[in-house]
C-alpha cells in the first residue's frame, strides 16, 4: 500500500530536488566534497542549516513562525553558506571569502536570485473531477462538415 504525501511534503520534495541540483553544480564547480543535501528536522528551531564533516548538508525549509516555505533566495544563500563549510569548518576570513565566491558564482549563473520570484512549481493538489453532463446534440447546418470522430467514450487530450 503506497503512502500519500501531504501537499506540504510534496512541496518539500520539489524544493529539495532543486536545492540538490544547485548544490551538485556548485560543489562540482568549487571541488567541494558534497555527499548529500537533506531537509533539516522540523524540530530544529535555532539554525537554518548545518554541515557535517562527512559532506552532508541539512537545510531548514520552513519558517519557524509561520510554517511556510522559506524564500528560494534564502534557501540558496543558506546552501552556499553550508557549502563553504565543506572546506572551512569555521567562520574565519577564508570561510567568508569562499562563501562570497560561491554566492557570486551562484548569482552569475542564475542560481541565486534575490528579490526575484520563485521558480518552484508545485504539484496541484488532487481534486475530484465532477461528472459533467453529456453535451446536447445540435443539428448541423447544411453544407457544414462533420466533426472529427473521437474514440468511443473518450476525449482527446491536449498535450500543448
Amino acid at each position: 500500500m503506497s503512502k500519500r504525501l501531504t501537499p506540504e511534503r510534496q512541496q518539500e520534495q520539489v524544493v529539495l530536488a532543486l536545492l540538490r541540483r544547485h548544490a551538485a553544480r556548485l560543489a562540482d564547480s568549487f571541488r567541494l566534497p558534497l555527499r548529500r543535501v537533506d531537509a533539516e528536522s522540523a524540530r530544529v528551531k535555532r539554525r537554518y542549516g548545518v554541515c557535517y564533516d562527512d559532506g552532508t548538508i541539512k537545510i531548514r525549509l520552513r519558517s519557524v513562525r509561520s510554517g511556510e516555505l522559506l524564500r528560494e533566495s534564502s534557501l540558496v544563500d543558506t546552501l552556499c553558506h553550508e557549502l563553504a563549510h565543506l572546506r572551512h569548518f569555521d567562520h574565519g576570513p577564508r570561510f567568508w571569502r569562499l562563501y562570497q565566491q560561491i554566492l557570486e558564482y551562484a548569482r552569475r549563473h542564475g542560481v541565486y536570485r534575490p528579490g526575484q520570484p520563485s521558480r518552484w512549481r508545485f504539484p496541484e493538489p488532487e481534486q475530484r473531477v465532477a461528472e459533467r453532463p453529456a453535451p446536447r446534440a445540435r443539428p448541423r447546418p447544411p453544407g457544414r462538415p462533420a466533426p472529427p470522430l473521437r474514440p468511443p467514450g473518450g476525449e482527446q487530450l491536449e498535450l500543448f
